[in-house]
């Protein structure tokens, strides 16, 4: 759907870094939210030259609703609207539940489940009038298996999920999807927070025995933000080689 506008957080990350390549080279007009390191964003994006993509930065904390208020007007003004959301964002503090202190708690459920919150609130009426908008939510297969160690991490992976499934039922009416993207371990981003001993656990540990390549989120990004996927909504979409 080429000439649509992206608001994409976390555009300077692993996985973010992959989707704003696949999503400019597709013809998509960006506004990349970022909170540290800017210049990553334009490295991977300087040598795109077709279709000649457009593209904004902005520098915003997701956690802090004022930032998010003050992007997304920006991105309105500079692009004229904002059709898809894809709140990809995310931190990882990994401790087992009883060491896990109430600060890092609360910066991880700020991140991962307020921040595409706030997002979502703000973008929304946006996208009710022009009648037309595509919500996504990029979630983990942390929860959904359980693993030791991510407490924080797996409730607010899992709480994307929730807020998904009502967003989807407030909006469907003015033909806005929402759906969730459950990513299970990917050759980028937060896998290389990981030692290679647990990686190469991590691996034998899935049925397809090899890490995903991120392409594979943004093609699936891609059909989610199409008119052909209109009757998606509500959902909770597995990548994830089989694990769950």
């Amino acid at each position: 759907m080429p000439n649509k506008n992206v608001l994409l957080t976390g555009a300077s990350g692993g996985i973010g870094k992959h989707l704003s390549r696949y999503l400019a080279q597709n013809g998509y007009n960006l506004a990349l939210q970022y909170n540290t390191n800017p210049e990553i964003i334009h490295e991977n994006l300087k040598d795109i030259t077709t279709p000649a993509a457009n593209y904004k930065i902005y520098k915003a904390d997701i956690t802090s609703e004022q930032e998010v208020t003050d992007m997304i007007n920006a991105a309105k003004s500079d692009l004229g609207s904002i059709d898809i959301l894809i709140n990809n964002a995310g931190l990882s503090i990994n401790s087992m539940s009883w060491k896990l202190t109430s600060e890092d708690w609360n910066k991880v459920i700020a991140v991962n489940l307020t921040g595409p919150f706030y997002c979502t609130k703000h973008v929304l009426p946006l996208m009710k009038e022009e009648k037309f908008g595509r919500i996504i939510y990029i979630s983990s297969v942390v929860p959904q298996i359980g693993v030791a160690g991510t407490a924080a991490y797996s409730a607010s992976k899992a709480g994307l999920g929730g807020l998904c499934k009502t967003v989807s039922k407030e909006i469907i009416k003015s033909n806005i999807t929402a759906n969730v993207i459950s990513l299970g371990y990917f050759d980028a981003g937060l896998l290389y927070q990981i030692p290679e001993n647990i990686r190469e656990q991590i691996k034998d540990s899935i049925p397809k025995k090899e890490f995903g390549n991120p392409i594979e989120i943004a093609e699936c990004i891609n059909y989610l933000c199409s008119e052909s996927s209109v009757y998606i909504t509500g959902q909770t979409i597995n990548l994830n080689g089989g694990l769950y």
